[in-house]
C-alpha cells in the first residue's frame, strides 16, 4: 500500500488525513485537525491564512513518511504576492461585504444573461470576478504581481512553483466551461488582467516537489511530490461520489449543500440562469452543474448562538417536532452573513405568515424541513434543466452523520438516498493523487473502490410526498 497526505480546509476547519491504497484498499486516518478561524479587522472579515499553513505544517509532520500530498480546499477567495512572491495581506473572506453592490456594477458592462452565456456561473455575490472589481483602484492589487487562489497559496508555499488548478479557477467567473480555458473576453471588457493568475494545471498534474525547508520542519525525507487534486473540495468530494452508473444525483453537504449532477458538457441556457444553476468543472472535463444551498451554516451559526448545546440530543428534540410547520428559503442571501441566525430564521417565517419557531428544537426542525425542501427543488430542477434523469442520490461530507437530514432528504426528493463517505473531499484528493502515481484506473474504477471499502447507509422514501409539494407551493408564494 502506499501513502498519501491530503491536506482538505473548510470554511471552520482544516485537516491533514492520510490514505492508504492498494489492491482493494481504501483506508482513510485523521493525522491531524486544527481550526479555521477568520478574524474580523477594522478593514473587514480575513481568513487567518497562516495559522492555516502552520495547520497544515503540523499535520504533514503528523502524517508521516507519504507518497505524495495534495491540497483542497473552497473556492472563489485568493491571495495575492508582490513581484517578489510575497504575500500582500490576509486574503479577504468571502462573506466580507465589499461586493454588496458589485455584481450590478459588472452587469452594467457585461448584462448578466451575457456573463452566465460566457461562463455558465451561477449569480453569487462572492464569486471571484466581483471580489476583483471590488479590489479595482486599492493600493493592494496595484501593487499585486500574481493571484493564488487559496489551495494553490498553500501549494505554493510548500512548493515554490505557482499554478491555478482547473476546477477551482472555474469558480471565479473568469472561466469558459466549455474549452476549460480563461474567458478572455470577459476578462477584457472588466478590466481583469489575466496574467496575474499563474498556469492552469489539471487534476493529475505534478504541482512540484516539498522545499528543503519544508522537509525539515515536517521531518519528512525528500524527495516528496505535491500532485494537483481537484482543488476545490466540492470537485474532490464529487470524484468521491460511490455512484454505479452515471443515473445520480448528488449533494455535497457540509456548510454549504451542493446538490446537482455530474454532465459531460455545460448547460448554458437562460433557463439555468433564471433557476440560478451553475456549471464548474470537474474531474477528467466532467461538468458540475448544481445549485448552492446555504446548507448546515443555518444550523451551525444557530448552535453558536444557543450556547454549543449537545447536538445530538438537538437533533433528537428536532425528529419529534411537528414537520413542515414552518420553512423558508435556504438559498436566500438573507442567511449568507453570520450573527442572529435565530432571530433572522424567525423573522423570515414571520414575515411569510407561517408560525414561528421558537424552541431550539423547532428551529432545527424548521432548518432541516428547509434545507431537505431545498435539496428536492435542486434535484429536480437540475434533472429538468439537464434533461438527465436519476435514480438515486448521494449525500457526501459532513451532513452524512446528519440522519434526520438525510432521511428528510429521502422523504422530499421521493428518491433513495445513499449516505457516505462522509470524508468524500478528503478521498477524492487521495484517489486523485493514486491514479496519478498508477494505483486505480478511471473514475469508474475510483467509484467501485469507494463503494467496496466504505461504509454507506441507504435511505428509503417514505411519508407524504403532497406535504413536500404544499411546502414548496408555500415558499414559491412568498
Amino acid at each position: 500500500m502506499r501513502a498519501y497526505a491530503a491536506v482538505d480546509l473548510g470554511a471552520s476547519s482544516g485537516r491533514v488525513m492520510v490514505g492508504r491504497v492498494g489492491p482493494d484498499r481504501l483506508e482513510l486516518t485523521e493525522a491531524h485537525r486544527f481550526p479555521n478561524r477568520p478574524v474580523r479587522l477594522p478593514e473587514g472579515l480575513r481568513w487567518d491564512v497562516l495559522s492555516l499553513y502552520a495547520g497544515v505544517l503540523d499535520g504533514l509532520r503528523a502524517a508521516g513518511p507519504v507518497d505524495s500530498v495534495g491540497i483542497d480546499g473552497w473556492a472563489v477567495d485568493y491571495g495575492l504576492l508582490d513581484a517578489d512572491g510575497a504575500l500582500l495581506g490576509n486574503p479577504v473572506h468571502y462573506r466580507d461585504t465589499r461586493t454588496e453592490g458589485v455584481a450590478e456594477k459588472v452587469w452594467n458592462t457585461v448584462p448578466a444573461a451575457e456573463l452566465y452565456a460566457a461562463t455558465g456561473l451561477q449569480y453569487a455575490p462572492f464569486n471571484t470576478l466581483y471580489q476583483l472589481t471590488a479590489a479595482a483602484g486599492t493600493a493592494q492589487l496595484a501593487q499585486a504581481r500574481r493571484l493564488l487562489l487559496i489551495p494553490d497559496l498553500l501549494s505554493y508555499w510548500l512548493t515554490g512553483e505557482q499554478g491555478t488548478e482547473l476546477t477551482n479557477a472555474s469558480t471565479t467567473q473568469l472561466i469558459d466551461p466549455r474549452t476549460g480555458d480563461w474567458s478572455h473576453a470577459v476578462a477584457a471588457r472588466l478590466g481583469i488582467d489575466l496574467e496575474l493568475f499563474a498556469p492552469l494545471r489539471r487534476p493529475g498534474d505534478p504541482a512540484g516537489l516539498l522545499r528543503p525547508q519544508v522537509l525539515e520542519e515536517t521531518g519528512l525525507t525528500g524527495p516528496v511530490p505535491v500532485t494537483t487534486v481537484g482543488s476545490h473540495d466540492t470537485a474532490s468530494a464529487v470524484a468521491a461520489v460511490p455512484a454505479a452508473g452515471e443515473r445520480f444525483a448528488y449533494i455535497c453537504t457540509g456548510t454549504w449543500s451542493l446538490a446537482g449532477l455530474e454532465l459531460a458538457a455545460p448547460v448554458l441556457t437562460e433557463a439555468g440562469r433564471a433557476a440560478n444553476f451553475t456549471n464548474e468543472l470537474g474531474l477528467d472535463g466532467t461538468v458540475r452543474y448544481l445549485r448552492n444551498i446555504m446548507g448546515l451554516w443555518l444550523l451551525q451559526e444557530c448552535v453558536r448562538a444557543w450556547g454549543h448545546p449537545e447536538l445530538g440530543a438537538l437533533l433528537r428534540d428536532a425528529a419529534r417536532a411537528p414537520a413542515l410547520r414552518s420553512v423558508v428559503d435556504a438559498g436566500d442571501a438573507v442567511f449568507l452573513a453570520p450573527g442572529r441566525m435565530p432571530e433572522r430564521i424567525a423573522e423570515a417565517c414571520r414575515a411569510t405568515g407561517q408560525p414561528v419557531p421558537r424552541t431550539p428544537a423547532e428551529i432545527t426542525r424548521c432548518i432541516l424541513d428547509s434545507l431537505a425542501l431545498a435539496h428536492r427543488r435542486a434535484v429536480a430542477d437540475a434533472q429538468r434543466l439537464a434533461d438527465h434523469p436519476v435514480d438515486v442520490v448521494h449525500i457526501v461530507g459532513g451532513g452524512t452523520r446528519n440522519e434526520l437530514l438525510c432521511r428528510l432528504t429521502a422523504d422530499a426528493c421521493g428518491l433513495p438516498v445513499v449516505a457516505g463517505p462522509t470524508e468524500a473531499a478528503a478521498l477524492g484528493n487521495v484517489l486523485v493523487q493514486a491514479r496519478a502515481h498508477g494505483l486505480v484506473g478511471d473514475r469508474a474504477d475510483m467509484r467501485r473502490l469507494l463503494a467496496r471499502t466504505q461504509p454507506l447507509t441507504r435511505y428509503e422514501p417514505r411519508g407524504d410526498a403532497e406535504r413536500w409539494r404544499e411546502a414548496e407551493a408555500r415558499l414559491a408564494a412568498r
